[in-house]
């Protein structure tokens, strides 16, 4: 049995998604569209985003040392600016006077006295970018914003504001979309995708669950995480595999007033997001987040050990009293991670009609008006806006943005960062650099079981080194597919070649 044939189907029906076919359904003689994605959304990273819109606080040492993570940053640059009127359209085609209540300006970013070496270098990061875009911020006394009430070991020693910066509710952001979407006639088909339909190097459509086909002339995978099922039925080593980036969060209501009235973060550390709160719309009721544990497989769910890890730095460095708070509840979602940590946008040159739009890793939300306007300029072949995103057309190589010797450095700090995080305090008479000795020869050694020089990120050798199945078993058949398709080939913008 087939579903009607459609000009677009969408693959995901998270925040990518849904703002793809969204802007599609804006543009004037638009393509019928659906998309596809179970109701429940369990497992994506859109139903459990604290959903910052942060460009400057997400910055870190690496932000601008490479063409293309300058590029990624210029994209969440133009969302930031882009936000207002994105909200304004939705409001629109949705018929709601009002913009969601849970949008909220402003943004504090604290270096606490515990920070490790990494987190400094990081908060200067921000300051460093903040300076040189002249974008608005004032450095503050961490005194003066309101709520912050840290153990005294861990009081913040500097502190930034950046007052375009903020947050929205993603579970409203979502509500808003999936009613502007009715309202332009785009259906929402609840099930989920199994395989690709293709022929003769094009591909026809998808089919479902229920092994009932959708015919397409386009498309799009915008499915998170997820997006590896479809990269593993294209010839191996045309796109960087995906990984699951496991983020925790929990929503708390508060006993002990008044709270925090805006967001407050700490710079990002370890390869993972920051922690940080973010007030919600319901008074009271905050977003406190998050872990980042990369994994090759979909993972069951989130540990103990980062459950409790997460909530007693959010006591230790941001508030005593959010011990009192009550839980609300739980949020789990898989953050879509490429092996380097860049995003898959565009069209499939071997599979015509074929677009991915995924692997945003913690930007996907932020930069969903740029990167749905970008995608549906892509499927109606128009002129294209934004030409950072050239940088991450799905059939590349791995992009290396540093040094085989500067990846095996960037793990050293990221598991020294790690340690701090979870309270590691060596007695006095014990050398730090025998940790540290003990770090690097653990990612050489990763290096030498996968036998590719490649530079990867912290946090995927990290994972590998944590793998009990899986990592190597993707990635040295990968490298050695890859090698033979790009290594004679032009690298990508801002890759080198194997």
């Amino acid at each position: 049995m087939e579903h009607d044939p459609c000009d677009v189907v969408v693959v995901g029906n998270g925040i990518i998604g849904l703002s793809i076919a969204f802007e599609l359904s804006q543009r004037e003689n638009g393509p019928r569209v659906s998309v596809i994605g179970p109701p429940a959304r369990e497992g994506a990273a859109s139903v459990a985003a604290g959903a910052m819109l942060n460009a400057f606080g997400e910055a870190t040492v690496s932000t601008l040392a490479h063409p293309a993570t300058t590029a990624k940053f210029a994209i969440t640059r133009a969302a930031l600016d882009a936000w207002p009127a994105w909200l304004g359209k939705l409001c629109d085609a949705a018929r709601q006077t009002r913009r969601p209540r849970s949008l909220r300006e402003g943004t504090f970013i604290i270096l606490g006295a515990t920070a490790g070496d990494e987190t400094i270098r990081n908060f200067h990061a921000i300051r460093s970018a903040l300076a040189a875009y002249e974008e608005p911020f004032e450095e503050i006394s961490p005194e003066e914003i309101e709520g912050i009430s840290p153990e005294a070991n861990a009081r913040p020693v500097r502190a930034l504001h950046i007052p375009r910066e903020g947050a929205i509710d993603a579970r409203e952001v979502l509500a808003l979309l999936e009613k502007a979407l009715a309202a332009n006639g785009v259906r929402l088909v609840p099930s989920t995708v199994e395989q690709l339909i293709t022929a003769d190097g094009q591909v026809q459509g998808v089919r479902l669950a229920d092994g009932e086909a959708m015919p397409a002339h386009t498309v799009v995978v915008a499915a998170g995480s997820l997006a590896q099922r479809f990269i593993e039925q294209l010839p191996r080593g045309l796109i960087p595999p995906m990984l699951h980036g496991t983020g925790l969060a929990v929503q708390t209501q508060r006993t002990h007033l008044p709270g925090f009235s805006h967001v407050v973060r700490t710079p990002n550390h370890a390869g993972a997001c920051g922690i940080h709160l973010v007030p919600l719309a319901n008074e009271g009721h905050e977003y406190i987040g998050a872990t980042n544990n990369l994994s090759f497989l979909p993972p069951v769910g989130p540990g103990v050990g980062v459950s409790s890890n997460l909530l007693r730095n959010a006591c230790e460095q941001l508030d005593q009293r959010l011990a009192y708070s009550r839980i609300h509840r739980w949020l789990v979602g898989r953050r879509p991670v490429t092996l380097d940590g860049l995003p898959l946008m565009g069209r499939v040159a071997a599979c015509a009609g074929l677009v991915f739009a995924s692997g945003t890793y913690r930007d996907g939300l932020h930069s969903s008006p740029v990167i749905a306007q970008h995608i549906a300029d892509v499927v109606l072949d128009s002129a294209v806006t934004h030409p950072h995103f050239d940088h991450f057309a799905p059939e590349r190589p791995p992009i290396e943005t540093t040094t085989m010797a500067g990846a095996i450095e960037n793990f050293v700090a990221y598991e020294r960062d790690s340690a701090i995080q979870v309270g590691i305090h060596l007695p006095y008479c014990v050398d730090p650099e025998v940790l540290t000795q003990h770090q690097r020869q653990t990612a050489k050694s990763l290096y030498d079981r996968l036998g590719e020089p490649v530079a990867l990120l912290p946090e995927v050798l990290n994972a590998l080194n944590n793998a009990t199945a899986g990592g190597l078993d993707l990635l040295i058949p990968y490298f050695r597919s890859a090698r033979e398709r790009y290594g004679t080939a032009k690298p990508a913008l801002g890759t080198r070649r194997y």
